[in-house]
């Protein structure tokens, strides 16, 4: 099975961006017009993140995210047999900060969150640094499936992390210097062991352990923001936000990571991954929450 999905896979990378792109314009009206996927759910979480707009506005804005997203199934594919210098050209990103802090002998956390298109993003960053790579990801309970984005992810030498196996994963560096990326808006399977915050008009929670892990170590913290500029290229920036998180008191990184994501999420909506239920758990009052 897995070879029959990669042979179909190769067999549309190797075409154009335009053709493919063409591809998903199709896939887009399937997707949105007939099937209509999540579209319950997508609907439901724009209107909640932005009280202020119109019905129309919020339409709007929901048809370029299923496009987005179609783009991105097409762009994923492209990478099978896209090149260094063609990723280069179509995904932009000033390295100077990684580069300071790897001279300078630190590791590095890099904290995203579900922003189009993050699988460029991981392998131009791979190209780009001196550090061993590693991104956490959540393996996908179709073997096929999660074989096929390993080697997505994994062409340029990527060491994936499987978050429900991260403490073991992570023995093997704790003497190394690494740069290790986050997407870190994950939604949590446990709430009540999680650090709840307003966010986009309601309490939400976040896993704790981006923040634990960067202070346990005092690995310097980067925020990355993902902006889309136009179809298929893409500027990333990259902020150093906190360069000794042991003196940092406890919440205040991932506090700063949601208000630093609800900025850009309003400044480019469009580019963030709204189909999930991101707000399925009911915050639990202050006393076991943040």
């Amino acid at each position: 099975m897995y070879y029959l999905l990669l042979a179909f896979c190769y067999s549309l990378s190797i075409l154009p961006l335009p053709v493919l792109y063409f591809i998903s314009d199709a896939l887009y009206v399937l997707v949105y017009h007939i099937i209509g996927y999540r579209k319950k759910v997508v609907m439901a979480n724009l209107a909640q993140a932005f009280p202020d707009k119109s019905k129309e506005e919020i339409t709007a804005i929901a048809k370029k995210y299923y496009h987005n997203l179609t783009d991105m199934m097409v762009e994923t594919i492209k990478l099978l047999t896209m090149s260094k210098t063609q990723l280069q050209k179509r995904f932009r990103c000033d390295l100077s900060v990684l580069h300071k802090l790897y001279a300078e002998g630190k590791s590095c956390q890099l904290h995203l969150g579900h922003n189009f298109n993050w699988e460029w993003a991981n392998l131009l960053c791979m190209q780009g640094v001196n550090f061993p790579f590693l991104v956490v990801y959540m393996p996908l309970t179709s073997k096929p499936a999660d074989r096929m984005f390993r080697h997505f992810r994994e062409k340029f030498g990527t060491i994936l992390i499987p978050a429900n196996d991260m403490g073991n994963s992570m023995k093997a560096w704790l003497n190394k210097q690494y740069l290790i990326a986050l997407v870190a808006d994950q939604n949590p399977g446990n709430p009540r062991s999680c650090y709840w915050y307003p966010f986009l008009n309601k309490m939400t929670p976040f896993y704790k352990g981006p923040e634990m892990g960067a202070k346990r170590s005092n690995i310097p913290v980067v925020f990355v923001d993902i902006r889309k500029v136009k179809r298929g290229y893409y500027n990333a920036t990259l902020t150093l936000a906190f360069e000794n998180p042991q003196q940092e008191p406890e919440g205040k990184i991932t506090e700063a990571f949601v208000r630093y994501l609800e900025k850009n999420i309003h400044e480019q909506p469009e580019v963030w991954v709204w189909s999930h239920r991101r707000w399925k758990h009911t915050y639990p009052g202050p006393k076991n929450g943040n």
